[in-house]
């Protein structure tokens, strides 16, 4: 099935655009998980509800008056992000694929960054945020990607595209996927070394291990993460 527009995001500003997109007629599909709104127990400085209301009530106002006018929702977690240059977009999720002819990015904004001593100064350098734009000059190289989540095994997955020589570093943070026949590394990360470009990744325990480059993929994919994947 082709939508005219996908938004990635259902939070309030995920569904207001959708009020807009499907009241102008636009198949509209939004896509998203559970806003941090809903655990708001009250929400007091959103316009016309002068007593304030609780996040949930609110999101869930939106999403009804939203499928009101035919907007469709799906609770998903949108992993990746593809156009394919000839006006066709594809939005992966962890369950399925969907397309269309343009996407609006409402997922919020970047993540925290892995707090990692020195993660900044190696930027470009080393340490970066997006496989399908920088995983090309990694060919054949000693590879880590920092996540452990549907996101990381997306990363991890187009790596593999350009080495086999992949290791997935959890940073001591639970995982929640299946890595398969990927080498895994548990343990806390202390910081990066290097001279003008990342050379070491420094484990808690005072162990390190040379990298060529580090990737990335952090808890969830934000609006920033999918706009990279772009260009």
């Amino acid at each position: 099935m082709m939508y005219d527009v996908i938004i990635i995001g259902s939070g309030p500003a995920g569904i207001s655009a959708s009020l807009y997109t499907a009241r102008a007629n636009l198949k509209t599909l939004v896509i998203g998980l559970e806003s941090s709104l809903a655990k708001s127990r009250l929400v007091d400085n959103y316009y016309g509800f002068k007593d304030g209301i609780s996040g949930y009530e609110l999101l869930q106002n939106g999403w009804r008056q939203a499928e009101k006018f035919k907007a469709q929702i799906i609770e998903d977690e949108v992993i990746a992000l593809e156009y394919d240059f000839k006006g066709v977009y594809t939005v992966k999720t962890k369950d399925s694929s969907y397309n269309s002819r343009s996407v609006l990015l409402s997922a919020g904004s970047e993540g925290k960054k892995a707090p990692i001593k020195d993660i900044e100064k190696f930027e470009g350098k080393g340490v970066h945020y997006c496989t399908t734009c920088d995983g090309y000059f990694y060919r054949g190289k000693k590879v880590g990607i920092l996540g452990y989540s549907e996101y990381a095994l997306n990363e991890l997955n187009e790596m593999k595209h350009f080495t086999d020589n992949i290791t997935l570093l959890t940073d001591h943070n639970e995982l929640t996927i299946d890595p398969q026949d990927t080498r895994v590394e548990t343990k806390k990360i202390y910081r990066f070394e290097g001279g003008e470009y990342l050379d070491d990744v420094v484990f808690e325990d005072g162990t390190t291990e040379k990298y060529d480059g580090i990737f990335v993929a952090f808890g969830k994919a934000s609006s920033i993460d999918f706009a990279r994947k772009l260009g």
